[in-house]
């Protein structure tokens, strides 16, 4: 296995960032990403750049175990947003070592979305922080091609993040993934996950912020996604399994999700 594997939060979105950071370490990973705005009304955030007490654990978690910190996440881009007032949530980033900021697209008008984009990435880069989009099949930018569009319109200095959910959801074409250079895909979302013959916006998102699955335990072909993935991409694993979160525990569910991954990498 040549991958480097962390683990994002809302794989077990419960933990607060420093028991996050500890039990994504006993299990293995060597990086983590941290969700340090909340998404949605029933998803927590935990924003350290609000709450002191809360980002020394958080810094002292990650310098006791030494694992990286890969991402933080992330920023709705809409038409309203003002980048500026992002600059805490970055500053945090850096104290905390954060090595990409992951975005999301909700702005109808894609060419303001390219040039917001682009301005979110020019911050970050000056606190050194690497900024991708990430796209959903919900959203106004719902495939890979979509992605690839405004990533290229944003400029050379914004990447893309997949994710084998939204990959197989849209019906995405891995022949487009194996032409996007490398530079742009500085690491990659992995799940596994049932496959349907359709899917209404509710599945969608119940599955995505729910109940995936580890990999090699869904019918979604990984062997293809990863494949076409730049040869020894870091890989970042988000598996929202919800119900075996709440019985459990996160604990459990990391160390679950690490083996079985290890298990298909090796198996490969």
């Amino acid at each position: 296995m040549t991958h480097r594997l962390s683990v994002a939060h809302l794989s077990a979105i419960t933990l607060p960032p420093p028991d996050f950071i500890e039990a994504a370490a006993v299990a293995g990973f060597d990086g983590v990403g941290l969700r340090l705005m909340r998404v949605t009304e029933d998803s927590p955030g935990y924003p350290l750049m609000e709450d002191p007490a809360l980002m020394r654990a958080t810094l002292a978690a990650l310098r006791q175990t030494g694992l990286a910190l890969r991402d933080i996440e992330f920023v709705k881009i809409t038409s309203e947003i003002d980048i500026a007032a992002l600059a805490p949530l970055l500053d945090a980033g850096a104290e905390l070592g954060a090595a990409q900021l992951i975005a999301a697209p909700y702005d109808d008008d894609l060419s303001r979305l390219a040039d917001r984009l682009a301005a979110l990435s020019d911050l970050a880069r000056s606190r050194g922080i690497g900024v991708v989009l990430e796209f959903f099949p919900w959203t106004v930018v719902p495939d890979l091609a979509a992605c690839w569009r405004v990533v290229q319109a944003a400029g050379e200095g914004v990447g893309m993040l997949v994710d084998s959910l939204h990959i197989d959801r849209s019906n995405s074409d891995l022949a487009l993934l194996r032409q996007i250079p490398p530079d742009r895909l500085p690491f990659a979302h992995l799940c596994d996950a049932p496959r349907l013959p359709a899917y209404d916006t509710e599945a969608l998102l119940m599955t995505a912020r729910a109940e995936r699955l580890p990999p090699g335990e869904g019918q979604i072909d990984l062997q293809a996604f990863v494949g076409a993935l730049p040869k020894n991409i870091d890989l970042s694993l988000e598996v929202p399994m919800t119900r075996r979160l709440m019985a459990e525990g996160g604990a459990a569910v990391l160390r679950h999700i690490h083996a079985a991954t290890v298990a298909f990498l090796d198996a490969r």
